[in-house]
Order: structure tokens, then C-alpha cells, then sequence
């Protein structure tokens, strides 16, 4: 059952994404539409064997396919704007890897049971600073679909995820940029950085 949708946020965010060149390091060989598709297909074996994985199984089986699609050091470069160029190398590792911690444990606890939906991608559009955007949607048994865009950017021969939208405009990035931003100014980059372990930890807990 999908407990929740995708967190949200807005394109109006796509212009920072100008300011990144995708290292090849981590770059997906495969077009954008193959990079959704193979999450897709990971997410929906998790969601078919939730029961008997539990939590911390559905985190361990979901976790390479998000650090593979996903660029979560951009992502969370944005999200967290001047902090970032601020913060020393051992706080952006440690920013990444919670980043990454929060973002398994969300979707091992939105994705927690299986009831007849799938994944359809729809097609792709150019989006704004060279990005293209994937359209995708759940599609409940009932038939009613939940619709999904992927903002996708070229990393070196391939591509990553950097945002996700839905609403038609709600932009992932957008929420957590305005999210972090409190914490970041009553707490500094090592307060978020507690922040967001705790919170993965309270996910997991549940």
C-alpha cells in the first residue's frame, strides 16, 4: 500500500541545477526514461515483499537502486544553498550520507505493502537548464493514477535524478530547501546533520 505520495517540491528551483556539471564518476549508462524505469522495477519488488522484509529490509534492498539513480550530492547541495559552499568536506560527506540515510528510510516507510498498483512511464520532455523531465504515474488497482514527474540531468554518459515533481509543479527541492533552511539558521550544517539522522532513525523505528 502506498502509505503517502512522493514529498514534493517546484521547478521554479531548475535553475540552480545551471550550476552543476554531473561528474561521469556517477553517471548512469542508460537514457532517462531506463534510469526511472530500473527504480520503478526495484521499488515494485520491495513494495510485492514489504510484509516479509520489514523495514529494515525494504531500506536495504531500496538503497543502491536510490544512490544509483539519484543524485543525492547535488540534491542535497541545493537544498542546502550557501551552507554547502560553507561547510567543510567532512560535513558535506556526512550531509550526503544522512541525505541518503533520510531518503531510503522515507521511501522504505511510504512503500510498505503491495495492493495491485504499478508503474507506467508516460514519456519525456526537454525540461529547463538541460534537464530532461521523465512523466511517469502509480496506477492504483482502483485505476486511479498518481502522476510522477522526474527531473533527470546528464552525468557524464548518463543520467541522475535531481528532482521529483508531482501536483504538476510541487518541487521536491523547493520543500527541502525551505525545510532546512530554519535548521540551518538556528542550528548550523552539524544541527541538520542531526536532524536528518534522527529522522531516518524515527522511520525506521515505525
Amino acid at each position: 500500500m502506498l502509505r503517502r505520495a512522493f514529498i514534493v517540491l517546484v521547478p521554479a528551483l531548475a535553475w540552480t541545477l545551471a550550476m552543476f556539471s554531473l561528474p561521469a564518476a556517477h553517471a548512469q549508462a542508460a537514457s532517462p526514461e531506463a534510469v526511472i524505469d530500473r527504480f520503478h522495477a526495484v521499488l515494485l519488488d520491495v513494495m510485492k515483499a514489504a510484509k516479509t522484509l520489514g523495514h529494515q529490509g525494504r531500506a536495504e534492498r531500496l538503497k543502491p537502486a536510490i544512490e544509483q539513480a539519484f543524485h543525492l550530492r547535488v540534491m542535497i547541495q541545493i537544498a542546502t544553498g550557501g551552507a554547502w559552499r560553507q561547510a567543510s568536506d567532512t560535513q558535506k560527506s556526512a550531509l550526503t550520507a544522512a541525505f541518503s540515510a533520510l531518503s531510503t528510510a522515507t521511501y522504505a516507510a511510504n512503500f510498505d505493502g503491495h495492493s495491485g498498483e504499478k508503474f507506467e512511464t508516460v514519456g519525456t520532455r526537454p525540461g529547463p537548464q538541460d534537464t530532461t523531465l521523465v512523466d511517469t504515474k502509480i496506477v492504483k488497482a482502483s485505476g486511479t493514477p498518481v502522476e510522477i514527474t522526474y527531473v533527470a540531468k546528464k552525468a557524464g554518459s548518463g543520467w541522475k535524478i535531481v528532482d521529483v515533481v508531482v501536483d504538476k509543479g510541487i518541487s521536491e527541492l523547493a520543500v527541502k530547501r525551505s525545510e532546512y533552511a530554519a535548521v540551518l539558521k538556528n542550528s548550523g550544517v552539524d544541527g541538520l546533520i542531526a536532524v536528518l539522522n534522527r529522522k531516518a532513525g524515527e522511520l525506521a523505528k515505525n
